[in-house]
């Protein structure tokens, strides 16, 4: 036992900012790889192998969609991306000022708070799936998808509560640099997903007795235990780090009514993000069978570089950021919020543009011979991966100020927006769901831009002449591997036969490495330091392995 307890507090060390953010950025890339496996074993066995239609079991598939819809909503409303930027400020200042008997009272009462609230939201589901899946999150569903949906939603209820949990857990990981533990989670989690794909759709065989007859609700069955493996996995990460866990709650705590007051706008914040969310599903509902999921998919696909660039980077940033502040260094929060906002365009800029030419692979990683309906959303929705990506470090900016209200005053706006687009597109100009996509990107730039003209008024010189002449020349380094990039496809062009991944991820492989070649030696070439380290480690690598070979 003291053996685990010394592994385990050595893998939980703090990290500095640039390790923190690589860390987090693998381990989102592993929960990715974990997440494409996960969709291409649900697209192969609920879809068909055609590029265009959706045979199989549509219905289904859009039933396990729909199913996540008000769990996860209401998660997103009560904790998510709320609990830790508005907790993780306050509980810094007490640990700056050695006050740890107020931070874990902070800790141990927002997570017995917030087991309880998600507890009844979660009961709650349970009670009134029927009327929510019916009328609000999918009313174009067929009779057999709404009972289908009805029931998943009511097995899947229970996620608020461990997520929550999980959430506060991770928070404090967080707030004192440990991430190894949370950034094992989302990756626990796919798994846990993968194996109700693969075991428990097959139905569950215990000592001979068939408790569980099998079929698409197994999908569910593994949602449920890939929350509940997330928890243990987030839970393991406590040991060593001396957290005095207390079954109640400290109402008189300062630091934890600070944390409740702060809450209300940024919970309200992510709530409006996930309404935007529940009517792009009901839109596409309305629309042909198997519509959620392609539109759930190109999402999902859209989301990965925003979650290993700019979400991965900005939380890896937000704890330094706001502890810059808590010691009175407004001078140090500016030149580091300069720096990770360089780094954030300088990767996803040319990310998109990769994305953008190579979608037709991306999409058959999932879908074995491609989707044109998956890779034409993506392509749409690929104008707002550099904007969502800066959005996070944008947004955070303002919450390590103690600042939700902004943000969510420009969130107002933004969603209202994005709502009307939606609507617009899809039922007065008929775009399908592409009309969803085009909202999406255009409320993306527009929403980033605001942010930074706020931020640029209350931070003044953020936006300075070296920022512009660096974002120039990026744009000019991203634009010279863009072209690149377009004449590989052509030279290795992605086909519908292409249903093998040893034939689609071998050309793949060299368009981006290629592509990003180009990019870096432009880059450098240009005299952006962003390139720097990159090169440097790649010296390394070629350095060592040439050692390796002469021994």
């Amino acid at each position: 036992m003291a053996n685990v307890r010394s592994l385990v507090a050595k893998a939980n060390q703090k990290l500095s900012i640039r390790w923190a953010a690589a860390l987090l950025s693998a381990s989102t890339f592993f929960s990715l790889l974990f997440g494409l496996y996960r969709d291409r074993l649900l697209n192969s066995m609920y879809l068909p192998s055609d590029t265009t239609g959706f045979g199989g079991y549509p219905v289904g598939i859009d039933a396990y969609t729909a199913a996540f819809t008000v769990p996860d909503f209401m998660f997103f409303i009560l904790v998510s991306g709320a609990l830790s930027v508005t907790f993780i400020p306050v509980f810094n200042q007490r640990l700056v000022a050695g006050n740890k008997k107020s931070a874990w009272e902070l800790s141990t009462s927002l997570i017995n708070f917030m087991a309880l609230i998600t507890l009844v939201a979660s009961i709650l589901i349970i009670i009134f799936a029927d009327p929510l899946i019916r009328y609000i999150v999918a009313p174009g569903l067929d009779e057999s998808g709404m009972g289908l949906a009805i029931s998943m939603t009511r097995v899947v209820a229970i996620n608020p509560f461990l997520f929550a949990i999980t959430s506060v857990i991770t928070s404090m990981q967080q707030a004192i640099g440990r991430f190894t533990f949370y950034a094992l989670a989302p990756s626990v989690y796919n798994i846990g997903i993968i194996i109700g794909i693969l075991w428990f759709t097959k139905g569950i065989n215990i000592f001979g007795f068939q408790v569980f007859d099998g079929g698409i609700m197994g999908l569910a069955l593994g949602v449920v235990l890939g929350s509940v493996m997330q928890l243990i996995i987030s839970t393991i990460g406590l040991i060593g780090l001396g957290f005095d866990y207390r079954f109640k709650i400290f109402w008189k705590n300062q630091g934890f009514r600070k944390v409740l007051t702060l809450l209300p706008a940024r919970s309200l914040d992510q709530g409006m993000d996930y309404i935007l969310a529940v009517v792009e599903i009901n839109l596409a509902s309305r629309m042909a069978a198997g519509t959620v999921r392609a539109y759930n998919q190109a999402s999902n696909l859209y989301m990965a570089p925003i979650n290993l660039i700019g979400v991965a980077i900005s939380t890896a940033a937000f704890p330094q950021m706001s502890e810059r502040l808590s010691q009175g260094r407004p001078d140090l929060f500016k030149k580091e919020l300069q720096a990770v906002l360089r780094v954030i365009i300088w990767i996803a800029m040319p990310v998109a543009m990769l994305i953008f030419a190579t979608r037709g692979y991306i999409v058959s990683f999932i879908k074995p011979g491609g989707s044109t309906i998956i890779a034409g959303l993506l392509g749409a929705l690929t104008i707002a991966i550099l904007f969502r990506s800066i959005y996070h470090l944008a947004s955070r900016s303002f919450y390590a100020q103690q600042d939700t209200k902004t943000p969510l005053y420009i969130s107002f706006v933004s969603i209202g927006l994005n709502i009307f687009l939606a609507v617009w597109f899809t039922q007065k100009l008929g775009t399908g769901p592409y009309g969803l996509a085009w909202a999406q990107s255009i409320v993306a730039v527009i929403e980033v831009l605001i942010l930074f003209v706020v931020m640029s008024r209350r931070i003044r010189g953020l936006i300075d002449k070296n920022l512009i002449r660096a974002v120039r020349r990026m744009i000019i380094a991203s634009s010279s591997m863009a072209v690149v990039s377009y004449v590989l496809v052509k030279i290795f062009p992605f086909q519908a036969t292409d249903v093998s991944l040893s034939l689609t991820v071998p050309k793949f492989i060299i368009i981006c490495s290629l592509s990003s070649l180009t990019y870096i030696a432009c880059s450098r070439l240009l005299g952006l330091r962003e390139a720097e380290p990159v090169i440097q480690t790649v010296k390394k690598f070629i350095f060592a392995t040439g050692l390796a070979r002469k021994r």
